[in-house]
């Protein structure tokens, strides 16, 4: 600043150096701040070259002045957002340096240049600033920088008192990171409308097994596990009660996973054959392996289930030298025929299911160890009808409409049923349920089924209950149950079918129990 400088830029300084605020004679002298900063800038130069002779107290009112200015543009670089300043023009005056981590630009390259020059050079696809000029308004858009960044700007227009636009101040925020995260938002809502999909399919399956009914959580846990599992091809053990459904998980395996395209679903029960004919079964025998085999030989059923899945159901049955068999197919991924010297290459996946303790049999010695490990890879328990209550209504409702369907008729239970089935103990589970069912429509004459048309230990149980603890109370009733099926059908064969349990089992319980036999 000189002597020549105009009265308002000296009164401006005068003020300033007494003390008033910067805001305060901004707006008296309608000055902005740049050019009180050129005026302060002057002086010092002035002062510091002694063109001037200055008192102490304008000295000291200086020097608040430049640290005022300095604290403001601190202020203004501690912005997160961008801040761009040009004059009425659109010549860069000042950028913060949030501009700069944003954009990628340096303040050299962008301070005196015309916005027009930058856009024009490709440095900006558009410009806010020129924008707000040709509007004469506040403008927004999305701007993209030479540097791969994207932003979103915002020019407001700022006049002097004779409606000229004066400067053109723009705040400047990145979007980069905006738009990665719309776009993993996108792909999360692709993914979950791909797993939407995959869900419709998989209740369509369910509802193509008649036989998965189910409400309860315990079972949704059971379900959502075997669907998880269909895609792979690790070894699966089903443990679980006598009439659980063990079978039926293993099939739902089955039917969810690819190899229901490749290969077919064998399923065996260990207990149904003897010990002679199991051996030739599962592995299958090479002719003239023993007396009455076939001259040309037999494939078993693991050949049969070859890309596909065989399911062996009271694995804990297995005799022990079938164990080390089934073992070697499990590690190997072949088998030996009965009587045969070249192994056969199968790719079948293998579950198992039992009602027994495996690691208890382990510690006895009746069940391999080796062999129990190699299976419990991945176990799945499926609990009890008495501790999935909930499932046994709609279980009811299941089986009297297969029932009605298959006999062309039309019945169905009081409430008073449906409440002593409830409360019965089930220790048949779901296939004595099923049994019990059918065994009610088909025997009653009435299209309503009454408490009276009950089983006397299924009504006896749903009244009676002996014993304290819940073991107690199972154990009472699975007696009494057992005892008075045992006097109706005298047979343990004929007993075992009416609860829909294995004849070994009956005779095991009868034995447990000290009830009396006829077979």
């Amino acid at each position: 600043m000189s002597i020549k400088a105009s009265s308002i830029e000296t009164k401006a300084l005068v003020d300033f150096l007494k003390g008033e605020k910067i805001e305060e004679v901004s707006k008296k002298y309608d000055l902005d701040l740049f050019e009180i900063n050129n005026i302060i800038g002057s002086f010092n130069a002035m002062f510091q070259n002694g063109k001037e002779a200055v008192s102490d107290e304008i000295r000291n009112h200086s020097y608040k002045l430049k640290q005022q200015i300095e604290e403001f543009q601190a202020a203004i670089d501690s912005s997160y957002d961008g801040i761009w300043i040009t004059d009425g023009e659109g010549y860069t005056l000042f950028v913060n340096k949030a501009v700069e981590r944003i954009t990628g630009l340096s303040t050299d390259d962008v301070i005196g240049k015309n916005m027009r020059e930058l856009v024009d050079k490709g440095v900006f696809n558009i410009s806010a600033t020129l924008e707000a000029m040709k509007e004469k308004k506040t403008v927004t858009v999305m701007q993209k920088v030479n540097t791969g960044i994207e932003t979103i700007v915002t020019g407001n227009l700022s006049f002097d008192e004779n409606g000229q636009i004066f400067r053109i101040i723009s705040n400047v925020r990145d979007i980069t990171e905006l738009n990665y995260l719309r776009e993993q938002i996108k792909h999360i809502e692709e993914k979950n409308q791909k797993y939407h999909i995959e869900l419709n399919n998989l209740k369509l399956k369910l509802e193509e097994l008649n036989n998965v009914v189910f409400k309860s959580e315990e079972m949704s846990t059971v379900i959502d596990q075997a669907l998880r599992l269909a895609k792979f091809d690790t070894t699966v053990l089903l443990m679980g009660e006598t009439g659980v459904g063990k079978e039926v998980i293993a099939e739902l395996i089955h039917e969810s996973s690819t190899r229901k395209e490749t290969g077919s679903f064998i399923r065996i029960n260990c207990t149904a054959l003897p010990d002679s004919l199991l051996e030739s079964e599962l592995f299958g025998y090479e002719g003239g392996a023993f007396t009455g085999a076939n001259p040309k030989g037999k494939a078993g059923l693991f050949e049969l289930a070859d890309e596909g899945t065989i399911f062996l159901d009271e694995i804990g049955e297995l005799p022990l030298h079938i164990q080390v068999k089934l073992l070697r197919v499990l590690q190997e991924r072949n088998v030996l025929r009965v009587g045969g010297s070249k192994p056969i290459n199968i790719n079948t996946r293998v579950i198992v299911a039992t009602n027994r303790n495996l690691s208890e049999m382990v510690r006895e010695g009746s069940f391999r160890e080796d062999l129990y490990y190699r299976l419990n890879v991945v176990p799945i328990t499926i609990p009890p009808l008495r501790k999935r209550t909930d499932d046994i209504p709609i279980l009811i409702k299941h089986f009297i409409k297969v029932v009605n369907k298959k006999y062309n008729i039309s019945k169905h239970f009081s409430s008073d049923v449906m409440k002593s089935l409830i409360n019965y103990s089930w220790p048949g589970n779901v296939r004595e349920l099923k049994n019990i069912v059918e065994r009610l429509i088909v025997t009653t004459e009435s299209a309503t089924i009454k408490v009276e048309d009950l089983p006397e230990h299924i009504h006896k149980a749903s009244v009676t209950i002996k014993g304290n603890s819940l073991k107690e109370i199972l154990e009472s009733t699975e007696k009494e149950i057992i005892k008075s099926t045992l006097k109706q059908y005298k047979s343990t064969y004929k007993a075992a079918a009416s609860l829909g349990i294995s004849q070994s089992t009956m005779s095991r319980k009868a034995r447990k129990y000290g009830c009396k036999t006829h077979d």
